[in-house]
This record gives C-alpha cells, sequence and structure tokens, in this order.
C-alpha cells in the first residue's frame, strides 16, 4: 500500500507526503519547520522516520522549511544540480552527506519508492515534477506549469492518482489586484496551470485511464477551492465522466492537511 497527501498546498507554501511501509518521503518544505512537523504527526506519522525531501525547485513556497527540517531531524535533501545551486544560500547550512543531487529524468530509488523527475515549464533554475512508483502503483506530483506539452503529457499520463497544479482562475487573474507583470508571468508559457487547463489535462488523463486526481497549487488571490473543483468536474461531466463513481476529484487545500489517499 501507498500512503499520499497534501500537508499544505497553495501559492502560500507546499508540503507533500508519500510514503510506504517502509519509506517516507516529504516532497518539498515551502513553510515552516514546525507547521510541517505538526502536519505530519497529524497524519500519523513521525517526522523522525523520514527518509528523505525532495525538492522540485527553489522558490521559497518549496522550499522555506527545507534546511530547518533537514538539520532538526537529520534527513538527506535532494535536488538536482542546478537546483541545489539557486536554494543552498537561502536554506541554510545542510551536512555534507544530507545533500543528494538527481538528474532530471533519471530513476533513481529512496528505499522501495522509484522516482522519475521530469521536466517542466516554469520559471525556476531547472523545475521538475516527479513520477513514483512502489508497491505496482504510480503517483505523480507535477505543480508550477507554465504550458502543457505533448511531452510534459507523456510524463503524468498512465497513474493511479495525480496531483496537478489548478492555480487560477484566469478573468479573477485579469480583473484583480496582482500588478501586470506579476498577471504577465503567471499566465506565461513558465507560469502557473489555469483551472481551465488543468480541467482539460484531467480529462484527457481520465479518459487514458487514472482515476484520482487531486487538483493542487491554488492562487489565494486568484482562485478558490469551490471554483477549481467545479472547472475540473463540469470538464469531465460534459465527457460523460462521472466524478463519485468514475473517478475521483479533491482539492488540496493551502491551510489545512487534506485527505489520506491508500492506494
Amino acid at each position: 500500500m501507498v500512503k499520499f497527501c497534501s500537508l499544505y498546498s497553495g501559492s502560500s507554501g507546499n508540503a507533500l507526503f508519500i510514503g510506504t511501509e517502509k519509506t517516507k518521503i516529504l516532497i518539498d518544505a515551502g513553510l515552516s519547520g514546525k507547521k510541517i512537523l505538526e502536519a505530519l504527526c497529524s497524519i500519523g506519522e513521525k517526522p523522525e522516520e523520514l527518509s528523505a525531501i525532495l525538492i522540485s525547485h527553489e522558490h521559497v513556497d518549496h522550499v522555506r522549511g527545507a534546511g530547518i527540517l533537514s538539520r532538526k531531524v537529520d534527513i538527506p535533501i535532494y535536488a538536482n544540480e542546478s537546483t541545489w545551486c539557486a536554494m543552498e544560500n537561502g536554506i541554510g547550512p545542510v551536512k555534507l552527506e544530507n545533500k543528494v543531487a538527481f538528474s532530471t529524468g533519471e530513476e533513481f530509488e529512496i528505499g522501495d519508492i522509484c522516482i522519475r523527475p521530469f521536466a517542466i515549464p516554469h520559471d525556476a533554475a531547472e523545475p521538475v515534477g516527479f513520477n513514483f512508483f512502489a508497491d505496482g502503483k504510480r503517483i505523480t506530483t507535477a505543480t508550477d506549469i507554465g504550458h502543457m506539452s505533448d511531452e510534459l503529457l507523456d510524463s503524468i499520463v498512465g497513474n493511479d492518482l495525480v496531483l496537478l497544479e489548478s492555480n487560477h482562475d484566469i478573468e479573477m487573474l485579469k480583473v484583480g489586484p496582482y500588478p501586470w507583470p506579476l498577471k504577465k508571468r503567471i499566465l506565461g508559457d513558465h507560469g502557473h496551470l489555469s483551472n481551465e487547463n488543468a480541467a482539460k489535462v484531467i480529462t484527457y488523463l481520465a479518459e487514458k485511464g487514472c482515476s484520482r486526481f487531486i487538483l493542487g497549487h491554488l492562487s489565494s488571490e486568484n482562485n478558490f477551492p469551490e471554483l477549481a473543483y467545479q472547472t475540473t468536474y463540469n470538464a469531465l461531466n460534459e465527457k460523460k465522466i462521472a466524478v463519485g463513481s468514475d473517478v475521483e476529484l479533491e482539492v488540496a487545500l493551502r491551510d489545512r492537511v487534506g485527505h489520506i489517499n491508500k492506494i
């Protein structure tokens, strides 16, 4: 069995958990160490049993607590070389033996979980999403996506569960309080995936056989959970894919621990 849970997911901070009986992994650590430790305990996980922290990219909402946790619990941080160079000064000192580099596109193992990092289009040094393979299951996490490409679709198709970014509603963003340069960045090819585009991708993935979806990395200013959910719900419904029977759909929230998925 594989256990997956969003601890926090949103523009204000991201941390996800995936684990088997033997291996426990934190995916990103974009909140305070205290909050992440409390969240882990709330889902029945002991922080001292963590095997690793995986980092998708160096933005603060993904790394804020990484160094603190590594120092406190004495666990390794895994990131590609470019991300290490970009985040190293910001996360504070980390033991040499706890600094591990992976190569994007190349599989590696932590305990009994196999991980394949794949490239995503975002304005960071070398951002990645992750495929996880364990106990005959495949789970993918993919956020901070400026646009969807055929290559990226190939990396996220064929899963048992997908957590996909559904960051903003385009019209809310356009009329919202952000300055134009920030709006342009978010809407750009290396920004964030909108509700509408996330809905299209999830419909495609559902048609290809995936049946569990989590919408993640919602903006606090340009989205709200009900809207993100309804946008994808409507897209699935148009294709005669029923939420609740054909597929499961949930929203990962910014400020609280999500549903524990056991696959």
